[in-house]
């Protein structure tokens, strides 16, 4: 039997995938940087400086800094596009699909509010990368799905190569979740769908964080914060943002018009 959920929409006027930053002060230069990004990496310049700026736009959690500051973007990189690992803008891995902006791996990641010893689901492992972020914070248990068969081949051994074993990965069509390992106390969506997957719903724990865009394929998304509290499934507007749209037989069933967002 399905939950009901009632929906309650909170605004709150952010920017996202091109978000400004927030009025805070600008970091310590290498205050997290000088300390985590590897000086071996002949990357460690352009990844230092890329650490500072997602910190100076509002990335504050020391564990997400830490994590984004160790885990190598360049080993989720296709060829093509290797010498711009650290530059932060999102970039083509192959089928249609794209490795996230460091920012907003940083910025959903903080979003989750995880703690310790909690399980969170990855829609859409992509390049692998957002789930080896996760599984760097070195305290919750990940899951992440992939649909396009090649680049859940792909990232699952490149998560294998790099240590990451402890992660959970298997091809599949996310709307439905993964149910075997339910419920969940975060669930994290890297594409967007126009409306929010009733079983991912269904899948989250009592007081379940789902950071998810919703919108129509291009760039008029909005990534959302739902919030699971006594039942009810209270919705956060975090602002504009612009992902790859969520493909496969499970959203293409389900209209808009049957989500629980209004």
């Amino acid at each position: 039997m399905k939950k009901v959920f009632s929906v309650l929409i909170v605004l709150l006027l952010l920017t996202a995938c091109t978000r400004q930053a927030r009025e805070t002060p600008a970091p310590t230069a290498g205050a997290i940087t000088s300390e985590t990004v590897s000086t071996e990496s002949p990357y460690a310049e352009e990844w230092a400086v890329l650490i500072d700026e997602i910190e100076f736009m509002g990335v504050h959690d020391p564990h997400v800094l830490r994590a984004m500051s160790t885990v190598p973007r360049h080993e989720f990189m296709i060829p093509e596009y290797l010498d711009q690992a650290y530059v932060n803008h999102a970039f083509p891995i192959g089928y249609g699909q794209t490795i996230s902006q460091p920012y907003i791996v940083a910025w959903m990641t903080e979003l989750l509010a995880l703690q310790p010893g909690e399980k969170v689901l990855e829609i859409g492992t992509g390049s692998g990368y957002q789930a080896a972020v996760l599984a760097e914070l070195g305290y919750v248990e990940v899951y992440s799905i992939e649909i396009v068969p090649e680049l859940a081949e792909r990232a699952a051994a490149t998560l294998q190569r790099l240590g990451y074993t402890a992660v959970h990965t298997k091809q599949g069509d996310g709307y439905y979740g993964w149910a075997e390992y339910a419920p969940f106390d975060a669930i994290i969506v890297t594409a967007a769908p126009d409306h929010l997957p009733a079983p991912l719903a269904e899948q989250l724990s009592e007081n379940g964080r789902i950071v998810i865009p919703i919108g129509p394929p291009g760039w008029a998304q909005t990534l959302w914060k739902f919030v699971l509290v006594d039942g009810e499934l209270t919705a956060y507007n975090m602002g504009g943002v612009g992902f790859v749209p969520f493909t496969g037989p499970g959203v293409e069933a389900h209209p808009t018009e049957d989500s629980s967002l209004p």
